[in-house]
């Protein structure tokens, strides 16, 4: 009987720590090393200069995307074969690029933020596939109405000239990005309805595509409303973008208001010296 006994526990603890045994089958962020590579280790950068090229090269090349979770320190360690402390001062560099993100308690994870080149006129859903991301939108509201004075000053149109207006949230994937308020001249789409999920998509099919803008940037605090719209704290810090869009011969098409998260976006730009 004692004998017997002592197997079932032996068993018992067997089976606990083949339970305990992660499976990477099902865990493949494990296995990073055998979907960039293994580092070199015989070239002029450092090991953890190494890892972040490679950690890198999987955050580009979409096999960790925003907001995924690293692997451990310890796995990574392992499938890199390089020491804790070469992971540790690897991702340290990463955090402090922005392209990783540590929370307490949970790990680090693919930052989802989003650059935007402030002097490209491009959409929402232009910016977000170039990044590999899914766009889309929750309609808050669209409608036909007259335009406002600040509108008929921003536009140069006169008092009582039909314009339609686009309410929306604006998502990147699954996490919401923006709340986006557009002004349309009416002249400039066949109807309300022509817009379907990139508003300058339908203006582009109308011939009517703004191909000049006057864009303001500034620091705003989220209200309770907007946080609430965007999945954030209410005083949170947050982005406006104003936009007015022009045609080619200079009419104003489009008057917008944007606000972004601000731990989401960076708005850049390349400047250089005149010559």
């Amino acid at each position: 009987m004692p004998q017997l006994l002592f197997s079932k526990w032996y068993l018992l603890g067997i089976i606990l720590a083949l339970g305990s045994i992660p499976d990477r089958r099902t865990n493949p962020m494990t296995s990073l090393a055998k979907a960039v590579g293994p580092l070199d280790g015989r070239g002029n950068l450092p090991l953890y200069q190494e890892l972040q090229r490679a950690l890198r090269k999987a955050i580009d090349s979409r096999i960790l995307g925003p907001d995924d979770a690293l692997p451990s320190e310890r796995d990574l360690a392992t499938d890199f074969a390089v020491s804790r402390i070469t992971v540790r001062k690897a991702l340290d560099g990463l955090v402090a690029d922005g392209l990783l993100v540590r929370r307490q308690g949970s790990g680090n994870f693919v930052s989802a933020r989003v650059d935007k080149n402030f002097a490209m006129l491009t959409s929402f859903s232009e910016d977000m596939r170039a990044r590999g991301r899914t766009p889309r939108s929750v309609w808050l509201s669209r409608a036909v109405g007259t335009v406002t004075p600040e509108e008929a000053l921003a536009l140069r149109m006169s008092p009582g000239t039909p314009v339609f207006r686009f309410n929306r949230i604006r998502y990147a994937d699954d996490a919401p990005m923006a709340l986006e308020y557009a002004t349309i001249v009416a002249s400039a789409l066949p109807s309300l309805d022509a817009v379907d999920a990139s508003l300058y998509e339908a203006l582009e099919q109308a011939g009517k595509r703004p191909v000049h803008a006057l864009q303001r940037l500034r620091a705003v605090l989220l209200t309770v409303d907007q946080a609430e719209l965007l999945k954030a704290r209410a005083g949170d810090a947050g982005l406006l973008v104003e936009r007015l869009g022009s045609l080619r011969d200079g009419r104003a098409v489009e008057f917008s208001q944007s606000f972004y998260r601000g731990d989401t976006y960076d708005f850049v730009a390349e400047l250089s010296t005149s010559t």
